[in-house]
């Protein structure tokens, strides 16, 4: 594996992880209240967009960090529109 993918993984993981928190503190509290659906489609629509390319170029990083991104994030959008 070369360096760059070691970043392109590092990157992914440290980006998608920071998401664990807010789904969590969603599930827990049922809460959405202060995230704009808005903002919160277009960038969950933004990864799927991200997904797509990296199926396209057969980039691994950028396929496995952006799904568990978009299941994240989905997962809060479907929180946001449920508890509106």
């Amino acid at each position: 594996m070369n360096t760059s993918t070691l970043i392109g993984f590092l990157a992914g993981c440290l980006t998608t992880t920071a998401f664990v928190p807010q789904v969590l503190k969603v599930w827990k509290t049922k809460s959405t209240q202060d995230l704009s659906l808005g903002m919160w489609s277009v960038f969950c629509f933004g990864v799927f967009c991200w997904l797509i390319y990296g199926f396209m170029i057969e980039e691994l990083p950028i396929i496995l960090t952006n799904f568990i991104t978009f299941l994240l994030a989905g997962i809060i959008l479907i929180f946001k529109i449920k508890y509106k």
